[in-house]
């Protein structure tokens, strides 16, 4: 079944490779049936490696509405969302999520985020980037702040 949403993401990974403007993904952000925002992959073309389609896609989409959550919408993407995407598109709390490629589809066109998931559980200190917990009492009185900050807006 054809989705207009779906071939809308599509479309824009297309265009991207075609225009070089970065690799094959497109998202899109659609809310009461009409397209909200849309987002491509630009990591190259911005030198930001957080430049990804839904990513770009969530952020139009929040400027858009005024707001940090996408609650009533619903993403379509063009692939099935890395380990990045996945955690923005959870903090976004969007409705929905369609993809149309696999995240082994990804991988087998050289976008390989597995060793990504492969981190995840390890300890800290025994990443590939090597991660070190340092100045705990100094940081912790960032969130004591937070606790006690009458102008705080859960998230």
């Amino acid at each position: 079944m054809k989705n207009p949403f779906m071939a809308r993401a599509i479309e824009l990974s297309l265009e991207n490779v075609r225009t070089g403007r970065g690799g094959p993904f497109g998202a899109v952000v659609v809310k009461d049936g009409k397209i909200l925002a849309e987002g491509a992959n630009n990591v190259t073309a911005t030198n930001d490696p957080t430049a990804h389609a839904e990513i770009n896609a969530i952020r139009e989409a929040c400027r858009k509405l005024g707001a940090f959550e996408l609650t009533g919408c619903e993403i379509y993407t063009s692939c099935e969302p890395c380990p990045m995407c996945l955690g923005a598109i959870y903090w976004a709390r969007p409705d929905r999520v369609y993809y149309g490629n696999t995240a082994d589809d990804a991988a087998r066109a050289g976008f390989d985020d597995s060793h990504i998931y492969d981190e995840i559980p390890k300890p800290p200190a025994a990443r590939k980037i090597p991660m070190e917990q340092m100045m705990s009492d100094e940081a912790i009185e960032g969130f004591r702040a937070w606790e006690k900050s009458p102008n705080k807006i859960p998230y």
